[in-house]
């Protein structure tokens, strides 16, 4: 493999800007990797909406709450919506959920939190951290599609029943079908592996054993 294709490879697999020097020019010319334009890309995407009042939950809202971490990354955790620390910062997954859900990305992944892509169905926090309705999820599903087509994972971690009702379009029970895979009903090259949100497992210590081994599959699923 030379040293282009090699260079690719380890960019799909999520790592940082990758710099390509050609040989026989003096100095070196150097082409940058495509993360910046990923990243440009999610940056117009965010701007395209960041004022959106399509639902109700912009009126009490802070910030609307975009995707955070690697656009290469070969795998995009979703949840459900933003939570209070959320609404405040402005990042998906900073409370003790996301506290969590790092611990274990960098156990059972062996991965840093900046290495992959979190982000939610929801953009805007519901009042008092409940379910987004149908109606919610409709109207922001146009920016997470559009999120996943500008980062085109290979797989789809959906983060409780939730998320995974959003991105499949159908009723779930997390308890029965969390770890099982299904194709991503718009691009069905994409996997997606449903498992459980991290804050059921805060209020169920015992579902982290099954979390792990859902963690496990997804390993294997993105290194294949």
């Amino acid at each position: 493999m030379g040293i282009e294709e090699t260079a690719r490879a380890l960019e799909k697999l999520g790592f940082g800007e990758i710099y390509l020097t050609k040989s026989g020019k003096k100095g070196g010319a150097r082409r940058k990797g495509k993360m910046e334009d990923r990243r440009k890309l999610l940056q117009e995407h965010f701007n395209s909406f960041k004022d959106c009042t399509k639902c109700d939950l912009h009126r009490n809202r802070t910030q609307v709450v975009f995707g955070d971490g690697n656009p290469y990354s070969p795998v995009v955790f979703v949840g459900e919506a933003p939570g209070e620390d959320e609404d405040r910062q402005g990042r998906p997954f900073v409370g003790r959920a996301g506290k969590y859900l790092n611990k274990k990305i960098e156990e059972v992944l062996g991965l840093k939190r900046e290495e992959v892509y979190i982000t939610n169905v929801c953009k805007c926090r519901p009042p008092g951290n409940r379910k987004p309705t149908p109606a919610e999820i409709g109207a922001c599903f146009p920016y997470l599609k559009k999120e996943l087509e500008i980062i085109k994972p290979k797989v789809i971690c959906c983060l409780g029943a939730t998320a995974g009702e959003g991105i499949l379009g159908k009723k779930l029970s997390i308890t029965k079908v969390r770890g099982q895979t299904m194709p991503y009903p718009y691009d069905p090259k994409i996997l997606v592996l449903l498992t459980y949100h991290p804050a059921y497992i805060l209020r169920n210590p015992r579902a982290d054993t099954e979390f792990v081994e859902d963690l496990e599959k997804l390993r294997e699923l993105i290194s294949g």
